[in-house]
């Protein structure tokens, strides 16, 4: 069963979600990949402000292929995660509640994460084209010059995802994989 969660991320929503909950977002979110992270922890570190309000916002890791005719967005299925490591305890503690991505997260954001109250969520990785049909709006927010790697701002309904690292640090990765060593062991 899928629980339905608007943008902006609260405490109070993300409060409600745990590892391994299957989640329907709807609302606004952001795009961004090693370059625009680099790009925007470079603009902190000169006294600039990000391209767009990071407070209670999402993150999607993709990088969005062109369009075909019809299409709002091309496939954009999720970029590894881990890429991102060395640049987002910055961005949770500056009030970003939640990324999208695939695979394993760092002992330090996952602590940012704990700290700060954020989750991680994951998209199935090789559902792109799939994931692209909730997509009902893209625009370009910043660094342009980046190609698919530009941060878009996406208008999303009902795009699917899972909890896969909760507020209080639970791990799905690490939940399911001791289910699996202790079936081996019957």
């Amino acid at each position: 069963m899928y629980k339905k969660v608007n943008t902006p991320l609260t405490e109070e929503i993300i409060d409600q979600l745990n590892a391994g909950d299957l989640v329907l977002l709807s609302g606004e979110i952001y795009t961004a990949r090693d370059e625009a992270h680099k790009r925007m922890i470079e603009s902190l570190k000169k006294g600039r402000e990000l391209p767009f309000e990071i407070k209670n916002s999402i993150i999607y890791y993709v990088g969005p292929c062109p369009p075909k005719p019809g299409q709002v967005v091309g496939s954009c299925g999720p970029t590894t995660s881990g890429r991102m490591d060395k640049y987002t305890p910055v961005l949770i503690e500056l009030g970003l509640k939640g990324m999208i991505g695939k695979g394993y997260r760092s002992k330090e954001v996952i602590e940012a994460m704990k700290r700060y109250k954020a989750v991680y969520f994951t998209a199935i990785g090789g559902a792109g084209a799939l994931l692209a049909q909730k997509v009902k709006k893209a625009e370009i927010v910043a660094y342009e010059d980046l190609g698919t790697e530009a941060i878009y701002k996406f208008f999303v309904e009902n795009f699917p995802v899972i909890v896969t690292i909760d507020i209080y640090g639970n791990n799905l990765y690490d939940i399911e994989r001791k289910k699996y060593k202790t079936n081996l062991k019957r």
